[in-house]
C-alpha cells in the first residue's frame, strides 16, 4: 500500500472518531474495535519498535509515532514552544494503534529538550524529545549544513569536463595538458562566461566533478598543473556567486581504471591513497569560505565492473568500507585546519543510490564539529523514463512515475531524519533527449514540486545549455525547474 493511501485512510478514520491521526507505519495492527475498559497496556511505537525517546536534527521536521493502548489516553508536552503534537487525546483499541504526528521547528540555538507524557488510567509512558542545536564553539563561523541547504536554490553538474577519463590507443596521456583532458569527452574548455551563464539562469550550486586518478603519480601526489586547473574552475564558480561542490568522480565506478573500491580487501591500500588525495585538495582550498563544499566520492561500488551497480544485501562488507572511507575523508579534511575545520562535507550511499538497503547502511562519520555534514543521493527515477533503456524505456511520465518518485523522496527524507543530517539530490534528470520534450518537462515540474515539499533541492546532470554557444537548448525544461 502506498504511503499516501495509508495516511489518507487513517485521517478519514480520525475525522470520524473526532481526533487527528496519521501514520507511516505499515505494520500496524488492523482495526477491530474500541476498547471501553481500563487500559492494560500502553506502548509508544515507531517503525514497529517500542521507544522511550526521539532525537531530531536541527532542521524543521516531523515523525509519526504509534500509541498501542487498550484504554482512552491523554498526551502533554513540557515545552510546546518548538515541538508540537497533532493530538492530545485518543481512544483505546483492542488491537489497533492510534497515531500522533510529532513536529519540531528549526533550531538555530543550543540543543533543546522536551518530554512527551502519555497517560491511560494508571499507566504512563514518557518520551524524551531532543533536538540537536548549533553547539557552543565560538570559532565556528560557517553556516551549518542545514542552513547551507536552505541557501541552495537549484544546481547544475559541470559533467564530462574535469571528470573526463579518456582511454584507448588514440589517447596518449603523456602528451596531454590539463585542458586537453578537460575536453576529452567532448566538452569545451570551461570559461567564466559558461559559469556566469549557468549562474545567471538561476542555478546557484555548481558541482565540479573531478577525476584525479590519471593526474596522480605512484605515490598519490596530484600533478600541480592539474590541481591549478581545478582551482581555476572553482574560482570561476565562487566568483559567480555560486556554491561549489568538488569531489572524486570517476576514481570510483564501473571502469577498469577506477581505484577507489567499496571492498574491505581493497580498503587498506586504497584509503591510504584516498586520505592523501583529500589532504592535498583540502590544503589547496584551506582558506576558501563556506561556499565551497567537499564531497567524498561519487557512486562508489564494491567492484569496478558493471556487476557492482546492483547493491549488495544488508551486512555486506562494502558498506563497512564506505563507512570507513567516509570517516577517513572527514578526518583528513579536518586535520588540515583553517576553514576546513568547519567546511560542510558531503557523504554518499553506495552507488549514490536511494534504495532502502543502501540508505539503511549509511552512517554519519564522527566529526570534531557538529552539523557540518550533508548526504547526497542520486535519482534518475524512474530509470526507464529518465534514461534510454531500449525496449524497456518508458515514454510517458504517468502516475506510476510520480508514485516511484514519491517513494524515493519519502525514503530519503526519513533516513536523513533518522541520521540527523540534511539530504539533497546531487544528481537527477530526465537525460534521455530522445523522449518527448513535453514529458520531460512534466518530470522537471514534478521534481521541483517534490524539492519544495521536502525543503531540499537537486543538481541536474549537465545538458540543457550548449556550452559552446551559451544557448539554452532546453529552455522549457529549465523554466519548469525554476517554477516559471
Amino acid at each position: 500500500m502506498k504511503l499516501n493511501n495509508i495516511i489518507g485512510a487513517l485521517l478519514l478514520i480520525a475525522a470520524i472518531l473526532g481526533f487527528y491521526a496519521c501514520t507511516d507505519v505499515e505494520n500496524a495492527p488492523s482495526y477491530t474495535g474500541r476498547s471501553a475498559g481500563p487500559a492494560t497496556k500502553l506502548n509508544v511505537m515507531r517503525d514497529s519498535t517500542a521507544i522511550d525517546g526521539l532525537t531530531f536534527s536541527m532542521g524543521a521536521t516531523n515523525t509519526i509515532i504509534g500509541i498501542e493502548c487498550d484504554g482512552d489516553w491523554t498526551a502533554e508536552l513540557t515545552d510546546t514552544t518548538w515541538v508540537k503534537i497533532s493530538n492530545h487525546a485518543g481512544y483505546g483499541y483492542f488491537d489497533r494503534w492510534s497515531f500522533m504526528k510529532v513536529e519540531v521547528l528549526k533550531n538555530e540555538g543550543l540543543e533543546r529538550a522536551s518530554t512527551l507524557t502519555i497517560r491511560s488510567g494508571s499507566l504512563t509512558r514518557q518520551i524524551a524529545i531532543t533536538q540537536r542545536g548549533t553547539g557552543t564553539d565560538p570559532g565556528d563561523t560557517f553556516p551549518s549544513s542545514f542552513a547551507t541547504l536552505e541557501q541552495f536554490a537549484l544546481g547544475y553538474n559541470l559533467g564530462n569536463t574535469l571528470d573526463s577519463w579518456p582511454v584507448g590507443d588514440w589517447w596518449d596521456p603523456a602528451t596531454k595538458s590539463p585542458t586537453d583532458w578537460e575536453q576529452g569527452w567532448g566538452q569545451p574548455i570551461t570559461t567564466p562566461e559558461i559559469i556566469n551563464a549557468i549562474a545567471e539562469r538561476g542555478f546557484n550550486i555548481i558541482r565540479v566533478t573531478v577525476t584525479w586518478g590519471p593526474h596522480m603519480d605512484a605515490a598519490g601526489n596530484v600533478d600541480a598543473a592539474w590541481m591549478a586547473r581545478v582551482k581555476e574552475v572553482v574560482d570561476m564558480v565562487i566568483n559567480a556567486g555560486c556554491y561549489c561542490i568538488i569531489n572524486a568522480q570517476h576514481d570510483t565506478g564501473a571502469s577498469e581504471t577506477a581505484w577507489l573500491i567499496a571492498n574491505m580487501d581493497v580498503y587498506p591500500t586504497a584509503t591510504t591513497r584516498f586520505k592523501h588525495l583529500w589532504t592535498q585538495i583540502a590544503n589547496t582550498f584551506r582558506d576558501y569560505g563556506d561556499h565551497l563544499l567537499f564531497e567524498a566520492f561519487n557512486e562508489i561500488l564494491y567492484t569496478n565492473s558493471n556487476a557492482g551497480w546492483t547493491a549488495p544485501s544488508a551486512g555486506n562488507d562494502c558498506y563497512e568500507a564506505i563507512r570507513r572511507y567516509h570517516q577517513d575523508f572527514v578526518d583528513a579534511v579536518r586535520a588540515t585546519g583553517g576553514n576546513n575545520q568547519y567546511r560542510n562535507l558531503v557523504i554518499n550511499p553506495y552507488a549514490g543510490g536511494n534504495s532502502q538497503v543502501v540508505l539503511d547502511e549509511m552512517a554519519v562519520p564522527t566529526d570534531i564539529h557538529a552539523n557540518h555534514i550533508l548526504m547526497s543521493v542520486h535519482s534518475y527515477d524512474p530509470y526507464n523514463f529518465c534514461n534510454d533503456n531500449g525496449e524497456w524505456s518508458i515514454s510517458t511520465f504517468n502516475q506510476e512515475c510520480t508514485d516511484e518518485i514519491d517513494a524515493v523522496f519519502a525514503r530519503v527524507n526519513k533516513r536523513a531524519g533518522d541520521l540527523g543530517i540534511p539530504a539533497f539530490f546531487g544528481e537527477f534528470g530526465a537525460i534521455d533527449g530522445k523522449k518527448d520534450p513535453g514529458e520531460r518537462i512534466k518530470y522537471a515540474r514534478y521534481m521541483r514540486q517534490k524539492f519544495q515539499q521536502y525543503s531540499t533541492t537537486g543538481l541536474w546532470w549537465m545538458g540543457l545549455i550548449d556550452r559552446n554557444t551559451l544557448k539554452w537548448e532546453e529552455n522549457e525544461i529549465v523554466e519548469a525547474l525554476m517554477g516559471n
